[in-house]
């Protein structure tokens, strides 16, 4: 009998199997289960701003952060995921009016207002700073310069190495939304100099070749044969980066295990790699991810599963 074939899982809450419970409550319209998993969760930013981020995109289409704020209307826990839920709202509006289309700007404020109401409610957390600097670049001329750095801070004081909240900056500052390939790659630069041995940072010079790649694509309208892209991401530059990132993030990494949390970095070093022709580094990067897969940044470059079972096969990954 034939082996199965090899198929990677692409399960949505990266393996966190405590947040697919909650989920399920949320279809039907249970808030009790998601106050448990963010009590339980307590002042791990990274497991927190994890499960908040996807809480809030399953309950942007329900009314559960509403119910649950109801109820308990002084719970800092349902004020920061009503946050993040107001944040998912927005985004999905601006994706439905299409890119360059401006939404309804109260929508933004109230998403605005809710992030600030909900960082006075939890002082110590740095979610509520990640929302807010996130549904600022809908503002269609973004927000001033002197209030995005007030922001930043008060996130980077809380959370100085999170990779989510860099990369929401990342995102503000890139072509795509208010500023250039040049302010984007400057600050993923800076982040990686900083950041210590085995901290994920670095990888944000991967996320950043993405965001470039996609403005590219867009640009091109899909042709991105005649953009000349093909070396985007074999230049020399780019294979350079990969192997700083290796070096200095995952061979400074203590223990052998991928939190849910950062699953979608190592997916973005593993895609980088295999693009950069480092097939060595790509060899042992899906040895450590196993199966677990994250559709992006796999689906800017073609079919995620395809994609996945190929360039695994490629670099000499069996079984």
């Amino acid at each position: 009998m034939a082996k199965d074939r090899f198929a990677p899982d692409f399960d949505p809450d990266c393996g966190d199997a405590a947040l697919t419970c909650a989920r399920q409550d949320i279809v039907i319209g249970r808030w009790q289960g998601l106050r448990e998993l963010l009590r339980v969760t307590g002042p791990n930013w990274l497991v927190r701003g994890h499960r908040t981020r996807l809480l809030a995109q399953a309950c942007a289409s329900s009314s559960t952060s509403e119910s649950w704020l109801a109820a308990e209307p002084h719970s800092a826990d349902a004020l920061v995921l009503r946050a993040a839920t107001e944040t998912a709202r927005a985004f999905n509006l601006a994706i439905t009016a299409g890119r360059g289309v401006p939404i309804d700007r109260r929508r933004i404020d109230s998403a605005v207002l809710s992030c600030l109401r909900a960082a006075d409610s939890y002082p110590d957390d740095p979610t509520p700073w990640i929302s807010l600097i996130s549904v600022a670049r809908l503002y269609p001329s973004g927000v001033r310069r002197q209030e995005l750095a007030r922001w930043w801070d008060e996130l980077h004081q809380r959370d100085p190495y999170s990779v989510e909240g860099h990369l929401q900056v990342l995102h503000y500052y890139s072509a795509r939304w208010h500023g250039t390939h040049g302010l984007m790659y400057d600050f993923a630069r800076d982040a990686a100099g900083v950041a210590p041995s085995g901290c994920p940072l670095p990888v944000l010079v991967q996320y950043a070749r993405v965001e470039e790649f996609r403005y590219a694509l867009d640009a091109a309208r899909g042709r991105h044969a005649s953009m000349g892209l093909g070396q985007h991401w074999s230049n020399d530059g780019a294979v350079s980066d990969v192997r700083r990132t290796w070096e200095r993030w995952i061979t400074g990494r203590t223990g052998d295990g991928i939190a849910p949390g950062e699953l979608r970095d190592v997916n973005y070093l593993t895609h980088a790699a295999c693009h950069a022709g480092a097939h060595d580094i790509a060899a042992v990067l899906f040895r450590m991810l196993e199966r677990r897969a994250t559709r992006a940044p796999w689906a800017y470059t073609g079919d995620p599963d395809k994609q996945f079972v190929r360039w695994r096969k490629e670099v000499g990954v069996r079984g």
